[in-house]
């Protein structure tokens, strides 16, 4: 998608594209109709003299190449959008991750890192979360409070206990549909069961300051006119625990019946109107608000991935401003069982068959010593866990050396005595 709309846009070269399949590099680039006699370069030298792409599988020396601005990390990786992040850093460039799988893991100490580096770290527009966080800068910067901010998806309690071997059932894909695709079942699932939803909101939580809900995320079914009246304080009328934190609403009725006007591709934020007048305001203005007239929710009904990504890079080198970055640590994403797992089982990590990731205050995860869902991959456990319990440290056999579980760990530290 990025590359389809980079090849439109003067001024932008793609110097480079690393992956470990450099097949896959060429099956996108004839997809979108990038000219083939523009990936012919040699060396990065002769991509930016020639004003040509270099394709390898060696991301190091992608990073390293003179002369590059800005790397998109793309991995979907934790723990190699970490690395990478890092390397970019020392070598003085700039960061647009759409790996949210990182940033929920780390994202505070990388934000850190990258700015003593004299670097940004962005999160990528056209992702649920940078479209939240522009919301939430727009209604703070025009003087509004933030009462919730947050984005729609499909969802019912039951997906949390979702497998790859149930995902396409859920989804209604047919055995045809998905021979035709390249669907990948541990993605969808993770979109499915919750752990998307969980990992896209503690980025936004911890970019914007809204702090989560003690119980995290309550997937309210809610259609966009219903939005002021969900989305505002319990005390107000509403199902928030309180005012300035973040939610997923629901495309589904909790009876599985769509809900009228979802928001399952948007994303949304409700502001309180500060006095009569701009209360007035909203209604003379036909903005939707609750029967108050005091909440009022504006929303945009879609996201366009990596076609809008463009609108990050020209952000970052052009004007020197992230769309969206971690500055606290708010929010965590807590490994949860999927069912009883036993002692000598291996977990499997984002999408798969034995946990989910479940949002929490950052605050009750270090309480508990909990394991973020960004290192529940390939870790064997110590003893029976029941379902639906939350996965600690403790459980865990895991290797304390491993450069992904230090920097985490460095970020709890650093960060446990303001959360």
């Amino acid at each position: 998608m990025f590359l389809n709309q980079a090849q439109r846009l003067p001024g932008l070269h793609v110097i480079g594209i690393a992956d470990l399949s450099t097949s896959q590099i060429f099956n996108a680039l004839n997809l979108v109709g990038w000219p083939l006699e523009k990936v012919k370069a040699r060396s990065f030298s002769d991509a930016i003299k020639n004003k040509t792409t270099f394709i390898t599988q060696d991301a190091e020396s992608l990073i390293k190449a003179k002369g590059l601005e800005i790397i998109i990390e793309a991995t979907g990786i934790p723990g190699i959008g970490i690395k990478h992040a890092l390397m970019a850093f020392n070598y003085g460039i700039h960061v647009i991750t759409v790996n949210v799988e990182a940033d929920a893991l780390a994202g505070p100490l990388l934000s850190t890192i990258a700015k003593a580096s004299g670097c940004l770290y962005s999160l990528a527009y056209g992702d649920q979360p940078a479209l939240i966080c522009e919301l939430v800068e727009w209604a703070r910067n025009s003087g509004f409070d933030v009462v919730c901010a947050g984005k729609g998806t499909k969802y019912l309690p039951i997906y949390h206990n979702s497998t790859p071997d149930t995902v396409w059932d859920y989804y209604g894909f047919t055995p045809e549909k998905i021979a035709k695709g390249d669907f990948n079942p541990k993605m969808f699932n993770s979109f499915l069961d919750g752990t998307k939803s969980a990992i896209e909101m503690s980025v936004v939580s911890n970019a914007t300051g809204l702090k989560p809900q003690p119980e995290g995320l309550h997937f309210p079914p809610c259609g966009v006119d219903d939005i002021p009246h969900i989305c505002r304080p319990k005390d107000k009328g509403g199902q928030l625990s309180h005012k300035g934190t973040i939610e997923v609403l629901s495309s589904l009725e909790r009876d599985g019946r769509p809900v009228y006007r979802d928001l399952r591709w948007g994303v949304f934020v409700t502001i309180e109107a500060p006095n009569d007048y701009a209360s007035r305001c909203f209604t003379e203005y036909g903005i939707k608000t609750d029967e108050t007239e005091r909440y009022a929710a504006i929303y945009r009904p879609f996201h366009l991935i990596g076609l809008e990504l463009p609108v990050s890079v020209l952000e970052v080198g052009i004007y020197n401003k992230v769309t969206g970055s971690a500055k606290e640590f708010n929010a965590d994403v807590v490994a949860t069982s999927k069912r009883v797992l036993e002692a000598g089982d291996v977990l499997d990590g984002e999408g798969g068959y034995c946990v989910y990731g479940k949002l929490v205050p950052a605050k009750h995860s270090l309480q508990m010593s909990a394991l973020p869902i960004g290192l529940a991959h390939n870790v064997k456990l110590k003893k029976r866990i029941e379902k639906n319990q939350t996965i600690r440290w403790t459980d865990i056999e895991y290797n304390k050396t491993d450069s992904t579980i230090e920097f985490r760990r460095k970020m709890e530290k650093k960060f446990s005595c303001v959360v």
